[in-house]
């Protein structure tokens, strides 16, 4: 049989075992290389699917390879780029028995439901993160630990986080705690409390049974415990004793473990035992996606066209929350103007204050948009807009040119920060000025007036 019909047929029986969150994110993207003299090669996409898919899903991938062929193979997991360099590796199968049982009491565990893998966009920023998240919910204990995120605020860790603990309460019967770091501070502060008779033992007990007898902990912004020498201590002896007794561990911060200077350094040592992974912000087009998600979950009324996704996803910043809260006040200011339809106009007038100073400093096409419109003394409104007047048109044109050379923005974006104009009008007006500049020394010197005026580095 061919070896794409087997996988393939091999593909929709392992989709009936595994629920479509799994099978998407490890075999999905899977093909079979080879079957030879008793052992299956199969190409999986990144490294983290090697290991995983071996402790995880031998026996499974094992047994449907054999209702698919009669015969049982040896799995060997590779990479397209070693199959490119012609090596082979012969990895041993391990069996694995995934626990199963009860979930438990949601409340105790400071978990947040609405944050799962479900609802978790995902991105070539955030793909890895997430797959190491998944590989960890799945088998807590034993894959990556500590698994240490680290990235800037309103990424993700926090969802992913809390993601890996909703799986794991409902999927096992393993007790799961979240917690920040100010709140560990909190109670451990707490211990030093005496009771009616005088002594602490009370609140150390509590304590110790809170940290210390369950199975996962994981911790926010760890970065806040700098500073707190005696915490530090404490948590110090806590990461111990949970990751002797094989208890997943998870941590997030806002910077990696090299850079946290203020914690000991047995401790960032000890962050680094596991897996750490950096969530990188969000690409344009993984920004347009989450929109496109929040607007879905808000069921709004009114249709949000893609020209303000893109606007939006353009001008808003990297900030999850921000990109979200960026829908929320769109649809309010719309409701307010009476119902307004929701325009591209409406959009940045509804979204100008909500747009950071810093973003917008930042941002080089509208540092351009700004320069030239000063020079041929018009508003930016105006070289944004969809006025055909010469005196409007001709800057705008020369701005987008501006904007394609001297930055490293694509056409559809450019066109979007042009008040939604299609990206082959952007083509149109950069082609037309590069011809121009070759005859006409006038404008040719007025391009370069104006690149030293921008002086994008």
């Amino acid at each position: 049989m061919n070896v794409d019909i087997l996988w393939s047929n091999f593909l929709a029986q392992v989709k009936d075992d595994l629920t479509s969150l799994s099978f998407d994110t490890w075999f999905k993207d899977t093909e079979l290389h080879k079957l030879d003299n008793g052992k299956a090669y199969i190409i999986v996409p990144m490294p983290i699917h090697k290991k995983h898919l071996s402790d995880n899903y031998s026996n499974l991938i094992t047994e449907r390879l054999n209702d698919v062929t009669g015969t049982n193979f040896e799995l060997i997991f590779l990479l397209k780029e070693e199959i490119e360099e012609e090596k082979s590796l012969n990895n041993i199968v391990e069996k694995q028995v995934i626990n199963e049982g009860v979930p438990q009491n949601q409340i105790q565990s400071n978990l947040k439901n609405k944050y799962t893998f479900e609802n978790f966009i995902v991105g070539n920023s955030n793909k890895f993160a997430h797959a190491a998240a998944l590989s960890v919910a799945e088998n807590p204990g034993n894959m990556y630990n500590p698994l240490f995120i680290y990235g800037n605020s309103g990424l993700g860790k926090t969802h992913l986080m809390h993601a890996i603990g909703n799986y794991i309460v409902n999927n096992s019967n393993r007790k799961v705690l979240y917690v920040t770091s100010d709140q560990f501070i909190q109670d451990f502060i707490g211990i030093n409390k005496k009771d009616d008779k005088g002594t602490n033992f009370n609140y150390v007990d509590f304590f110790k049974n809170k940290y210390r007898n369950i199975d996962v902990l994981i911790i926010d912004d760890i970065q806040f415990l700098g500073g707190a020498t005696q915490t530090q201590q404490e948590f110090f002896h806590t990461f111990n004793t949970l990751y002797n007794d094989s208890k997943q561990i998870i941590i997030s911060s806002d910077r990696s473990p090299d850079d946290l200077k203020l914690l000991e350094d047995r401790l960032r040592t000890r962050f680094c035992w596991g897996l750490t992974v950096n969530i990188f912000p969000p690409d344009f087009s993984l920004r347009t996606e989450i929109l496109k998600k929040k607007i879905v979950a808000g069921n709004f009324e009114k249709e949000i066209p893609m020209d303000v996704i893109e606007y939006i996803a353009s001008n808003i910043g990297t900030d999850v929350r921000q990109l979200e809260g960026s829908i929320t006040r769109l649809i309010a200011y719309s409701t307010i103007m009476g119902g307004a339809e929701i325009t591209l106009d409406l959009a940045i007038e509804a979204l100008k204050d909500f747009i950071s100073k810093g973003m917008s400093e930042k941002n080089d096409v509208h540092r351009i948009q700004k320069i030239v419109s000063e020079y041929f003394q018009i508003s930016v409104e105006d070289i944004r807009s969809k006025k055909r007047s010469s005196n409007i048109s001709f800057p705008r044109q020369i701005a987008m040119y501006l904007c394609r050379t001297m930055t490293s923005e694509s056409f559809p974006k450019i066109g979007t920060e042009f008040g939604g104009k299609d990206h082959t009008t952007v083509m149109h007006s950069v082609e037309k000025i590069e011809k121009e500049i070759k005859v006409n020394k006038d404008l040719a010197n007025i391009i370069e007036k104006l690149k030293k005026d921008i002086g994008i580095v």
